[in-house]
């Protein structure tokens, strides 16, 4: 089941999280979030963008939200994604079920382009991201470092329709590629 994210979450959410920051070069982040900073960032993202979980068995096994691009204002029409799965339900569709609702979500709120950023390698990411209908857009070669070690970061972006200057969508999203998300 898929509903909105709520503060009550923020302590399996982090569970989900940290694993990624505490052993993989996925996020950026270097130290483990707290329940307080994640509840936190969940009320933040939620006052303008949506923020999913995927329940299984009545447990949070992934997330996933929007949130602003950059600050300046011509921005406002474009998001960044992110979705996280607790590791034992990856490959198994829930990422892309996820990241469906999560874009038709924002078509409701005239967003425009959603941007994925994605620290490389990641080809199960990579995958999932134009299984969507994402393009490849950038790749900034040795942009971060964690773990003694240089990473790539790829930009992968979606124009969703609905977003016509700020006018609400009216329809469900059409991709810019063939490819439409699947359930």
């Amino acid at each position: 089941m898929i509903r909105k994210a709520e503060t009550v979450d923020a302590k399996t959410i982090c569970g989900i999280y940290n694993h990624y920051v505490e052993n993989t070069i996925i996020t950026f982040e270097e130290q483990p979030v707290t329940v307080a900073d994640m509840a936190n960032r969940i009320r933040e993202v939620t006052a303008s963008f949506p923020w999913l979980v995927f329940e299984r068995n009545r447990e949070v096994v992934g997330f996933a939200y929007a949130s602003r691009w950059k600050s300046r204002c011509a921005y406002r029409y474009s998001v960044e994604s992110t979705v996280y799965l607790a590791p034992e339900v990856t490959g198994h569709g829930i990422g892309r079920q996820l990241y469906r609702e999560l874009i038709l979500a924002l078509c409701d709120r005239a967003i425009h382009s959603v941007i994925g950023g994605i620290a490389l390698p990641n080809p199960a990411s990579i995958a999932l991201h134009e299984k969507l209908g994402f393009e490849k857009v950038a790749h900034f070669t040795e942009v971060g470092r964690k773990f003694d070690q240089w990473i790539d970061v790829g930009y992968w972006e979606l124009i969703i329709c609905g977003a016509d200057h700020g006018a609400a969508a009216s329809s469900p999203p059409t991709f810019r590629s063939n490819t439409t998300p699947a359930g």
